[in-house]
């Protein structure tokens, strides 16, 4: 049982009914609805929510519109709902923060197992975090950045820069793991863990999202680099390439 609390944002009562209904049934009690992008913001400034769906199309402020203000409170997962099918809306989605996309017309159980799996790897680490409280902080040091791995945070030159929790689960796995080349897939298979959903967009669009924090020019990657053909991999300064 995943013990969470959840908002589903959509403007149509009905879906909002069935989502919450089978929810409730795969041991969901805590689930809110709203049904503007207002009143998602209002929502997750008053309470803390695990995960979100959020509809795209939404009256008023869409949900692309939406979410950076959502990302202000909150690093919880963010599932999109949309009718929207290209790679650009889709891509469009994760440059926003959100972390998957659900397009619509959708299986219920498709979503529910989707909300499952983004749980899990959100929940988790706080999990962990709970236990090794008492444990000295473990950083990882790279000079311009560095990654304190109990506390979640990420530093860069001193500052701490917001981080949702996928963007800092493949930086951390990377961190761990200097210097060694890994393909998309890989890298997609150890953080994501969802082989049969892989998208290579997901994984470009993160990668991305970690080069606007630790490079001082993301354009010309110094620390997080491609190896043509092969893949990604984290250079370690000092260390050789």
């Amino acid at each position: 049982m995943i013990h969470a609390n959840i908002l589903l944002v959509d403007d149509e009562a009905t879906i909002l009914h069935m989502l919450k209904t089978v929810l409730h049934k795969e041991g969901f009690t805590e689930v809110d609805t709203a049904m503007s992008g207002e009143a998602a913001i209002t929502a997750c400034e008053a309470k803390h929510y695990d995960l979100i769906v959020l509809d795209v199309m939404l009256p008023g402020q869409s949900g692309i519109e939406v979410c950076p203000f959502l990302r202000k409170t909150t690093d919880a997962p963010i599932l999109f709902l949309t009718a929207r099918t290209s790679d650009f809306d889709k891509l469009t989605g994760f440059a926003v923060g959100g972390d998957d996309y659900i397009t619509k017309p959708f299986n219920p159980l498709e979503v529910i197992a989707r909300i499952k799996s983004q749980l899990r790897r959100h929940l988790k680490p706080a999990a962990a975090e709970a236990r090794r409280e008492a444990r000295r902080e473990a950083i990882l040091d790279f000079g311009r950045f560095q990654i304190h791995e109990t506390s979640g945070v990420l530093t860069v030159e001193g500052t701490e820069s917001h981080c949702p929790a996928l963007v800092f689960q493949l930086l951390l796995f990377l961190c761990r793991n200097p210097n060694r080349i890994f393909s998309k897939n890989e890298l997609y298979e150890r953080v994501w863990g969802d082989e049969s959903v892989n998208d290579d967009n997901t994984v470009m669009v993160h990668i991305h999202r970690i080069r606007e924090r630790i490079e001082a020019d993301p354009s010309k990657p110094e620390y997080l680099v491609n190896v043509r053909g092969l893949g990604y991999k984290l250079i370690r300064k000092g260390d050789a390439r």
